[in-house]
C-alpha cells in the first residue's frame, strides 16, 4: 500500500470566500468563518488528492448582519434544515506545467449535488521557520445559485434584478501537512470537528 500524506487547513492564513453581482453594478462580497477538510494526498502530489471540504453554512459573512439573516433564511441557504455545504473532489485535470490544474467534485448546498469544476493553482510547498511543511492553493470557480435551488430574486424597474445567479468562488488556502499523520490506503481518516476562525 501506498503511504498517504493528510493536510489540515490553517485557518489563520485561509479564506473560503465568494461575490455576488448586486443591483447589477457593483460586488457584494462574503466569506464563511467555520470550515474544515480532510485532504489526502500520495506523498506530495496533490493532483492524487482526495479532498472532503465542509462548511457551517450559519457562519456566513458578507458584512451585514441583516443581509446574513437574509440568506441564512429559507430564501437562499436556510441553515436550520441544511446546516453544512459540502465538496466531494478527486478528479484533475492538468492544464499546463506551472501548477494549473481543474478540479471536478460533487457540491452539495440544501441537500442538492451538482458536479462543479474548479480552477485551481498550486503554489508548491514550503517549510515555514519553525519546521512546518505547508502547501499553498488559490482557488476560483462559477457557479449557477439556482442549480441548488438559491433562487429568491427581486426585479428592478431598469428591467434587471437584485442579485446575480452567478456567484463567483475565491479561495485562498495554505495547508499544513501531518507527518504524524501519515495512512495507508486501508486506512480511515477521521474527520475532525469544524472549527470557528
Amino acid at each position: 500500500m501506498s503511504n498517504k500524506t493528510k493536510w489540515n487547513i490553517d485557518p489563520i492564513h485561509s479564506e473560503i470566500g465568494f461575490k455576488v453581482r448586486h443591483l447589477m453594478i457593483t460586488n457584494v462580497k462574503g466569506f464563511f468563518k467555520e470550515y474544515e477538510a480532510s485532504i489526502v494526498t500520495t506523498g506530495d502530489d496533490f493532483m492524487t488528492s482526495e479532498v472532503d471540504f465542509w462548511m457551517n453554512s450559519a457562519s456566513i459573512d458578507t458584512g451585514s448582519p441583516d443581509r446574513d439573516k437574509h440568506i441564512k433564511s429559507p430564501d437562499f441557504l436556510d441553515v436550520e434544515h441544511f446546516k453544512q455545504i459540502n465538496f466531494l473532489g478527486n478528479t484533475y485535470e492538468q492544464v499546463d506545467n506551472d501548477g494549473s490544474y481543474e478540479l471536478y467534485g460533487d457540491l452539495t448546498i440544501k441537500g442538492i449535488t451538482k458536479r462543479i469544476k474548479l480552477d485551481v493553482e498550486f503554489g508548491g510547498v514550503m517549510r515555514d521557520p519553525w519546521g512546518t511543511v505547508k502547501a499553498g492553493i488559490t482557488i476560483n470557480g462559477k457557479i449557477n445559485r439556482k442549480d441548488w435551488n438559491l433562487n429568491w430574486n427581486a426585479a428592478l424597474e431598469t428591467g434587471g434584478v437584485l442579485v446575480s445567479d452567478e456567484v463567483a468562488i475565491s479561495c485562498d488556502i495554505q495547508l499544513v501537512k501531518s507527518p504524524e499523520e501519515v495512512v495507508t490506503a486501508d486506512e480511515v481518516v477521521v474527520i475532525p470537528e469544524l472549527r470557528k476562525v
